[in-house]
């Protein structure tokens, strides 16, 4: 009786020439870096969620500009709303001084605020967006370097049946069917890449959306005539779904 042909991972490995073993190394390098900004973001988001969360409330529930300056000089901002409250604090303290003339000829100071505040929007984003570019890459090639191996592996075993002269269907299907986990490795690379970068993109779009929301109502604080260092300008408390600051004392 005829030796039963050992069929498998294994067995493609063992007669994989070196673009194929190539290929599966391109794909492992892709799936580690797919998981590792999979897990890394994840996490990210998920603090800074929380942290900005909790610096909202303390925000709108802060009684002046002042005390929340303060606060945020403490915590020393690093998630993206008491980053952009901080920056337009500075600029706001900064336009009430006598040198600051010159920074504003180009413009009046609700546009040099205008302008720091979106820079700061726009500087956040940039990091927000850092890494999809490698999961859109990896999903979108991925599938194709995997049925590229399939190819290759397809060719060979294909030279390699007709140099033995054995085409009957249980010598061809084997090293056929182990050609094709070419495929499968290169969908299974790709899969995780495109729902992850679907989901970034997502969170990122409603994460942005919230801090432009935020900016709109931190500029109207800081331009209805209220600065920073006048600690009679408290900080109502929410009504009606939406957070409004109003000047005191006027």
């Amino acid at each position: 009786m005829e030796p039963v042909q050992t069929l498998g991972f294994a067995n493609f490995l063992a007669q994989a020439d070196t673009l194929a073993r190539a290929l599966l190394v391109i794909l492992l390098v892709m799936s580690m870096a797919t998981w590792y900004l999979i897990v890394t973001k994840a996490l990210a988001q998920f603090i800074e969620n929380r942290k900005s969360s909790r610096f909202l409330e303390m925000f709108w529930d802060a009684p002046s500009l002042t005390a929340v300056e303060k606060q945020i000089n403490a915590d020393h901002p690093d998630e993206p709303f008491s980053r952009l409250a901080k920056h337009a604090l500075s600029v706001s303290r900064h336009m009430d001084r006598p040198g600051a003339i010159r920074l504003m000829e180009a413009g009046s100071s609700n546009e040099f605020l205008t302008r720091a505040m979106r820079r700061v929007i726009d500087e956040d984003t940039a990091r927000l967006e850092s890494g999809l570019t490698v999961l859109a890459s990896v999903g979108s090639t991925a599938p194709f370097i995997g049925l590229f191996g399939t190819v290759w592996g397809v060719y060979h075993a294909l030279i390699a049946i007709g140099v033995s002269g054995q085409g009957t269907l249980d010598k061809v299907a084997g090293p056929v069917g182990e050609a094709l986990i070419m495929t499968a490795l290169g969908l299974a690379v790709a899969i995780p890449a495109v729902l992850a970068y679907n989901a970034f993109v997502r969170s990122n779009r409603v994460t942005l959306a919230r801090l432009d929301a935020f900016a709109h109502d931190l500029y109207a604080v800081l331009t209805t005539g209220a600065h920073v260092g006048e600690p009679a300008l408290a900080v109502p408390p929410r009504s009606a779904g939406h957070a409004g600051v109003a000047k005191a004392g006027t």
